[in-house]
C-alpha cells in the first residue's frame, strides 16, 4: 500500500509533515512530459490493454528465459538476512528489551495512535466529534502503561486486522467514500508471531509487535505462550505454503478455530507428515487433505497448537516457489481482478500488500509500506528526484524487468514486460486513469488488481506515472560492495 496504513492513514489523521504523502494510491501533482497518445481498447475499456494481456500465458511467452532462477534459495536467504540487518522496518522480536519499559511502550503506542486532527466521518456519514475521539483516547489506556512489564509472546490465530485504534470504529475522510478506513493500518495472518505490548482499556485489544508492524489488534485473534513454543512454530519442515491468492482449511463443527480458515499466498504452515492415515482429524478421515498444525487460542488465552484439514486441492506447495520470470506473473496473476482493500481490509489486499503476498510465496521478505519498501537499502534501488529529466525516466522505463517494482507517490506496481513499445505493470489500485479523447484524465475507478501499461498512466491532467517515479526495486543478485 502506499505511504500506507501506518504512514498514508497516521497522515491523514494528523497534520502532514514536510514531504509525507497524504494518502494510499493517491498520486501528488506535478508535470513533466505529455503522455504517449495510447487507444482505449473498445473490449476491456482500458487504454493500451487488450483482452489477450490478461492472461500470464501472454507475458510468460515474451521471457526470453522463463525459467531461469533468479534468486535460488540461498540467495533469498541472503537476501532476507540482509534485509533484517539494514531496514529500520523490519523489527527483531528477540531484541525487545525484557522486561519493558514504560516509555518503550508508550514511545510505541504515540508513533502510531496518534489524535486525528482532520474531519472524519463514520459509516453513515456522521462527524466523528470531540467525544468519540476522546474515547478512543482514553481506550489507549496510557495511564495504566506499568513502569516495567514483561515481555510476552504470540501467535495469531486468524486473519485479523492491525487498526490505528483498539476500535473497530471505520472511519473515512468524506462521507462519499467508505472504501478506505482511515483507522485501518494493516493485517496479521494465522502463525504470524507477535510480541504482546500493551491492554486497552476495555480490555478487547492489544498492542502488539510483529516483524514488520506496531498496532492495534483484537485481542481474541492472539493466543500466548512461551517463546520457544511461539518462536518454534513451523520453524522446521515438512511444511505447506499457500501459493494461491487464498486457501481455506476445511469446515469442521468440532473445532470452530481452525474451520473455513482463510490462508492468504505464501502463508507457510506446519505439515504433520506422521499423521496416522487412518485416524480421523476433527471428525473427518484425512486422506483427501493435507493434516497440518494451526495455533488456536484457549479460554484462558493461552496457546494450543492442533491439527487441521487442508484440501489437497488447494492452490498449495511443499515449499517456498523457485523465483523465476514464470513464477512471478503467474502468482501476480492469482490476484487479477481482486477488489482493492485499503490496510489489507475487505480480506484482500492494497497495492503494498499485493506486492509483499507475490514475494512471499518466494519466501522474500519485504517491508509492509510502500514507503519502505521504496528506500530499503536491502534491496537494489534506483532513485530518482524531482531534477531528474523525462529522458533519464523513460530510458529507466525501458530497462525494467519482469518482477521489477515500480514506486511513485503512494503506489507501487509490478512490471509484467514489455509490449508495442510500452512497460506493462500488474498492480492494486484505487484508482487509475489515463487521457480521454478531450485530452483531459478520465478517471477509471479501477480499484482491484488490474493490468495496465506504464506510460499513458496520468496522476493529474498533466502529469504521467512516469514522471511520478520515485524508486524502482530489484531483487536480484546483489553487486559486490
Amino acid at each position: 500500500m502506499s505511504v500506507f496504513p501506518r504512514d498514508a492513514a497516521r497522515r491523514v489523521l494528523a497534520p502532514l509533515r514536510a514531504g509525507a504523502v497524504l494518502a494510499l494510491c493517491v498520486i501528488a501533482l506535478g508535470a513533466f512530459a505529455a503522455p504517449p497518445v495510447v487507444a482505449t481498447d473498445p473490449v476491456t475499456g482500458v487504454v493500451g490493454v487488450q483482452p489477450q494481456q490478461l492472461s500470464p500465458d501472454y507475458w510468460i511467452a515474451r521471457q526470453s528465459q522463463p525459467d531461469r532462477v533468479i534468486l535460488d534459495t540461498a540467495g533469498i536467504a541472503a537476501q532476507n538476512a540482509r534485509m533484517r540487518a539494514q531496514d529500520k522496518a523490519i523489527h527483531d522480536l528477540h531484541a525487545l528489551p525484557s522486561p519493558l519499559p514504560a516509555s518503550f511502550v508508550r514511545g510505541e503506542i504515540d508513533q502510531l495512535s496518534v489524535r486525528p486532527q482532520r474531519p472524519l466521518y463514520d459509516v453513515q456519514g456522521q462527524p466523528i466529534d470531540a467525544a468519540r475521539l476522546d474515547a478512543f483516547g482514553a481506550n489507549l489506556a496510557l495511564g495504566a502503561i506499568p513502569a516495567q512489564r514483561p515481555l510476552q509472546y504470540g501467535l495469531v490465530t486468524r486473519r485479523a486486522a492491525l487498526r490505528t485504534f483498539p476500535t473497530d470504529t471505520r472511519v473515512f475522510s468524506s462521507t462519499d467514500d467508505t472504501d478506505i478506513d482511515r483507522f485501518q493500518e494493516s493485517a496479521l495472518f494465522p502463525g504470524d508471531a507477535v510480541a504482546v505490548l500493551h491492554e486497552s482499556a476495555d480490555g478487547h485489544w492489544l498492542f502488539v509487535a510483529s516483524e514488520r508492524y506496531n498496532a492495534w489488534i483484537e485481542k481474541t485473534a492472539v493466543a500466548t505462550g512461551p517463546a520457544e513454543q511461539v518462536f518454534g512454530y513451523g520453524a522446521h519442515g515438512p511444511y505447506r505454503v499457500v501459493t494461491g491468492a487464498t486457501a481455506f482449511t476445511t469446515y469442521t463443527p468440532e473445532q470452530p478455530q481452525v474451520s473455513r480458515l482463510q490462508l492468504d499466498m505464501g502463508v507457510r504452515v506446519p505439515l504433520l507428515a506422521q499423521w496416522p492415515p487412518s485416524d480421523a482429524v476433527n471428525g473427518q478421515h484425512p486422506y483427501t487433505a493435507w493434516v497440518i498444525q494451526l495455533p488456536i487460542r484457549k479460554a484462558d488465552g493461552s496457546l494450543d497448537l492442533v491439527p487441521a484439514l487442508l484440501p489437497r486441492t488447494a492452490d498449495t506447495a511443499s515449499d517456498y516457489l523457485p523465483l523465476t520470470p514464470r513464477h512471478l506473473i503467474t502468482q501476480a496473476f492469482k490476484f487479477l481482478g481482486e477488489r482493492y482493500g485499503w490496510g489489507h481490509s475487505y480480506d484482500t489486499r492494497d497495492c503494498s500488500g499485493f506486492v509483499s503476498e507475490i514475494y512471499r510465496s518466494f519466501g522474500v521478505l519485504m517491508p509492509r509500506n510502500t514507503s519502505a519498501q521504496a528506500v530499503s537499502p536491502a534491496l537494489d534501488r534506483i532513485a530518482f528526484d524531482k531534477g531528474d529529466s523525462a529522458a533519464r525516466r523513460l530510458a529507466a522505463v525501458r530497462e525494467l524487468q519482469v518482477g521489477d517494482l515500480v514506486y511513485i507517490p503512494g503506489h507501487v506496481m509490478v512490471t509484467l514486460g514489455h509490449d508495442q513499445g510500452l512497460a506493462y505493470m500488474i498492480h492494486d489500485t484505487a484508482g487509475g486513469g489515463w487521457a480521454g479523447p478531450d485530452g483531459k484524465r478520465l478517471s477509471a475507478h479501477l480499484n482491484g488488481v488490474s493490468v495496465t501499461p506504464l506510460e499513458p498512466m496520468l496522476a493529474s491532467d498533466t502529469v504521467t506515472y512516469v514522471d511520478r517515479i520515485t524508486n524502482i526495486q530489484r531483487i536480484r543478485p546483489r553487486k559486490p560492495e
